[in-house]
C-alpha cells in the first residue's frame, strides 16, 4: 500500500486539494502545547516571497519533529502557507473585522499577488516550491465591504477573502494557480510529492 501523506494544516481547503489529487492524507496537526501561530510572525524588512517560503519551511520544520515525537510510520509530511500581498507589504489573516474591511478596500480595484509556498520532507529529503499569482479585484463599494465581512468569510483568510466563496463576485482576473490562491498550488504539490517518490496521479 502506498505510505499516506501528513498534512500539516489546519485548512480544510488543501486537504479538499489533496483529495483532488487522489492522495491519500491524514492530518498532523499541531499539539496542544505548540504554538503554531508563533510561526507566522514577520521579520522586519522581509518581503513577501522570503516570508512565505521561510514560515513554510518552520511549518515542516514543527511537522518532521511532531511526526517524530508521536512515533507514526514512514510517510511524507506536506506543509504550505499563504500569504498576500500589495507590493512589498504582506496582508495576512485579518485579527478583527475592522481589519478585515481595511484590507478589502485596500485591495479594491487593484492587482495583487497571492503567494503560496509548498515543502515536503521524507526521511533525509526535503523540496520547496513557491507559486505566485496575480488577482484584479472591481472596485468595492462600502456597502459591498460591509456585507462580505459580516458573512465571516474574511476571518482566518490571508488577505481576507477566500477566492472559492463569496468574494469571486469581485474577482475580475486571475493569472496564475487557481488552486495556488485557494492555498495549496495542486502542479507544484504533484511534482513536489513525485519528488519524495510518492504517485501521484491515475
Amino acid at each position: 500500500m502506498t505510505p499516506v501523506v501528513y498534512l500539516a494544516s489546519q485548512s480544510p481547503r488543501r486537504s479538499q486539494l489533496l483529495e483532488q489529487l487522489g492522495v491519500r492524507h491524514e492530518l498532523l496537526l499541531p499539539d496542544a502545547d505548540e504554538n503554531a501561530e508563533a510561526l507566522e510572525a514577520e521579520m522586519p524588512g522581509e518581503g513577501p516571497a522570503d516570508y512565505v517560503v521561510r514560515v513554510t519551511g518552520l511549518k515542516l520544520d514543527a511537522a518532521l519533529a511532531r511526526r517524530r515525537r508521536r512515533g507514526l510510520p514512514p510517510g511524507p509530511v506536506l506543509c504550505a502557507d499563504t500569504t498576500v500581498a500589495l507590493g512589498r507589504r504582506i496582508l495576512g489573516k485579518p485579527a478583527d473585522a475592522a481589519q478585515a474591511a481595511d484590507m478589502l478596500r485596500q485591495l479594491a480595484g487593484r492587482s495583487h499577488r497571492v503567494l503560496t509556498a509548498v515543502a515536503v520532507g521524507s526521511g533525509r529529503r526535503r523540496h520547496e516550491a513557491l507559486n505566485v499569482s496575480q488577482v484584479r479585484f472591481a472596485a468595492m463599494g462600502a456597502a459591498a465591504v460591509r456585507a462580505y465581512v459580516a458573512s465571516g468569510e474574511p476571518m482566518g483568510k490571508a488577505g481576507a477573502y477566500a477566492v472559492q466563496g463569496r468574494a469571486a463576485a469581485f474577482i475580475r482576473e486571475i493569472r496564475g494557480s487557481y488552486s495556488g490562491i485557494m492555498g495549496l498550488p495542486l502542479f507544484e504539490t504533484a511534482a513536489l510529492l513525485q519528488a519524495v517518490g510518492h504517485p501521484v496521479g491515475p
